[in-house]
């Protein structure tokens, strides 16, 4: 445990975001696998504070529910009024107990923001004994954020907005965060002299640091090492800005782990996704959930994985799974579809313009093309034929089909399920099988054929087919 563990850690996500023009609340729109205030949250975890609690206010059944679902431990408290972000503090305090330590406010729209950069601002704060500390920036362009006013001896003496500053002030390209370490005392005797005497008739949190300043105390800042970390996100080009960088954060450190992404400009993996060493990920695949990449495997190009499991050595290429299980040294693709409850064992093979969904198949065994194979589980060492279908909906109920080891099922089969094809049996192409077939035996489930002599003469004289069988009964009379 930190020697500089947060007493709380208090995410304001109590905005409406109109700029984002969505039904959703700007808070839970997504990037990387998490909703932004899922990762501001993920980013407050890691400093394990005693408490951490998000204020919301819009929309607040669908956030709470949405918090309750990704964070069971997240306390909520509601602003129901949007009075300002020091009002929206006063909330948060009012549910939690009296409170000794620090205390680190954070806003729910700033995804990009990392454990480090929050345990340097706390640390910072101990180590300068301030009353609050001020995450800040530098950025290339400070236009419309306010600015940061050191003293001498590099203490804060003010936070000037843009329309405030003078000009010399505006040339500074330090910027506030809206992120502070606070001591929880004078925080909460600080919030109770805020006023709403302002153009919004708003309650701002910023204007504690002018409080605390005059009676004495010191108020600080951190600076953080990329200003992009502090970005918030208010519509949806910052959104996808957003996501460009997170996700370039995350192929770095997968690639810097031992994983080589060929292309990164084109791969797109949410926060959640596991590389080990040696893996290879080919152009314009998207990896998303719960997915592993185990060593030695090859995902791509143009896939799409959600909740996968790849095994080591297998290959993938061309192929959509979701909640699927790849064996090593499998082969799946191209142009394959792996719906949930798939499993694929060791050495086996989903070829192309394969679509499994609930099944279980076994090792080294082989379902090369054509095929659809659902609620179904098939042995060892057994070749699917192409152009198979395992019909396993009466139009009422699912039923299963199962299929022994070293089969050998025929091209264009029907397996009418439920069925059962015994160990080391065969079936013949074209057939239906609606019955079991009993191990090492061969089903036929097809009707005799018949040839019908003379048939295209009589029903479709002076056609072209009636021609070419006339050329060919001259070339060859005996036959």
């Amino acid at each position: 445990m930190s020697a500089h563990r947060p007493a709380a850690v208090i995410v304001l996500a109590a905005g409406e975001g109109t700029r984002m023009k969505s039904a959703t609340p700007k808070v839970l729109h997504a990037i990387s696998g998490r909703s932004l205030v899922g990762h501001v949250v993920a980013a407050a975890r890691a400093l394990d504070p005693e408490h951490l609690l998000v204020v919301v206010g819009h929309a607040r059944e669908q956030v709470t529910a949405h918090l309750a679902g990704a964070d069971a431990a997240v306390r909520t408290a509601v602003q129901h009024e949007q009075n300002g972000t020091g009002h929206a503090v006063r909330a948060g305090l009012a549910e939690l107990p009296e409170l000794t330590g620090t205390v680190v406010i954070t806003a729910g729209d700033t995804p990009l923001l990392t454990p480090d950069t929050l345990r340097a601002l706390v640390e910072a704060h101990a180590a300068d004994g301030n009353a609050v500390t001020v995450l800040t920036a530098e950025v290339p362009d400070p236009t419309g954020y306010g600015r940061i006013v050191r003293g001498a001896d590099g203490s804060v003496l003010a936070i000037v907005e843009q329309k405030d500053a003078t000009d010399e002030q505006q040339a500074l390209r330090e910027i506030n965060s809206g992120v502070f370490a606070f001591d929880a005392r004078l925080l909460a005797e600080a919030l109770a002299k805020v006023t709403t005497d302002n153009a919004q008739g708003e309650e701002y949190l910023t204007d504690t640091l002018g409080i605390l300043r005059e009676a004495g105390h010191r108020v600080g800042a951190s600076v953080a090492e990329d200003h992009r970390e502090i970005a918030g996100i208010n519509n949806r080009v910052q959104l996808a800005e957003a996501r460009r960088i997170l996700n370039d954060r995350l192929l770095r450190r997968a690639m810097l782990e031992g994983a080589t992404i060929m292309d990164p400009a084109s791969t797109w993996v949410d926060v959640t996704v596991e590389f080990e060493p040696d893996t290879l990920v080919l152009p314009n695949t998207q990896l998303y959930g719960a997915t592993r990449i185990a060593s030695g495997a090859e995902v791509g190009p143009n896939c799409t994985l959600t909740d996968t499991l790849v095994g080591p050595g297998a290959t993938v290429s061309n192929t959509v799974a979701v909640d699927a299980e790849i064996g090593e040294a499998a082969t799946v693709g191209p142009y394959a579809y792996l719906r949930p409850g798939t499993r694929l064992g060791p050495k086996s093979k989903a070829g192309t313009y394969v679509e499994m969904k609930n099944a279980t198949v076994g090792e080294g065994t082989k379902v090369p093309h054509l095929s659809y194979v659902g609620d179904a589980t098939i042995g060892d060492h057994t070749n699917i034929g192409a152009a198979s279908v395992f019909v396993n909906y009466d139009g009422q109920a699912k039923h299963h089909t199962t299929i022994g080891s070293h089969c050998r099922t025929g091209s264009d089969n029907m397996f009418v399920a439920p069925v059962t094809v015994g160990d080391g049996a065969y079936t013949a192409a074209g057939s239906v099988i609606t019955k079991d077939v009993p191990a090492g035996s061969l089903a036929v489930a097809r009707g005799q054929q018949r040839n019908i002599e003379g048939w295209v003469a009589r029903k479709r004289p002076g056609s072209a087919a009636a021609h070419a069988a006339e050329q060919a009964h001259q070339a060859a009379p005996e036959a």
